[in-house]
C-alpha cells in the first residue's frame, strides 16, 4: 500500500456556479479513475464534509508512489482540472499527505529538528 497521497481539498461553491459543481465533480472522478487505470496512482477516495462552520467542504485523497504523485501534480491535465475547479469552488488546495513509512520519516525529521532547537 502507498505511503504517500495527494490531498485535494475545496471549500464553498461559488454563488451562481452551483449547477457546475456536480458536473465538475464527475469530471474529476473520471480523470482520477483514468490515472488509476494508467497506474499513475494506486487509488483515490472522494469525501464530502458535513456542515461544520469551517472552510473545508470536501476532498479527494489520491494514494500512490510519491514520485508518481509528484509527476501527476505537475501534469498539465491536473493543473487544468484544478484551475477549472477553482472557478467553481473556493479554497482549492493541494498538499502532500503521509502515512506508513513516509509518516515515520516525517516524525524522525521533526524529532531531529526539535532536538536541534532545544540546544
Amino acid at each position: 500500500m502507498a505511503d504517500s497521497a495527494l490531498f485535494v481539498g475545496w471549500g464553498e461553491i461559488v454563488r451562481g456556479r452551483e449547477r457546475s459543481g456536480p458536473e465538475l465533480f464527475k469530471e474529476a472522478v473520471e480523470y482520477f479513475g483514468q490515472l488509476q487505470q494508467d497506474g499513475r496512482i494506486e487509488g483515490f477516495e472522494p469525501w464530502f464534509m458535513e456542515r461544520h462552520g469551517g472552510d473545508l467542504n470536501g476532498f479527494f485523497l489520491l494514494r500512490g508512489d510519491r514520485t508518481k504523485l509528484d509527476e501527476v501534480r505537475r501534469d498539465a491535465a491536473f493543473e487544468r482540472l484544478l484551475t477549472r475547479v477553482s472557478m467553481v469552488v473556493d479554497n482549492v488546495g493541494v498538499t502532500t499527505a503521509y502515512t506508513g513509512a513516509d509518516l515515520q520519516r516525517q516524525l524522525e525529521i521533526f524529532g531531529e529538528s526539535a532536538g536541534d532547537l532545544a540546544r
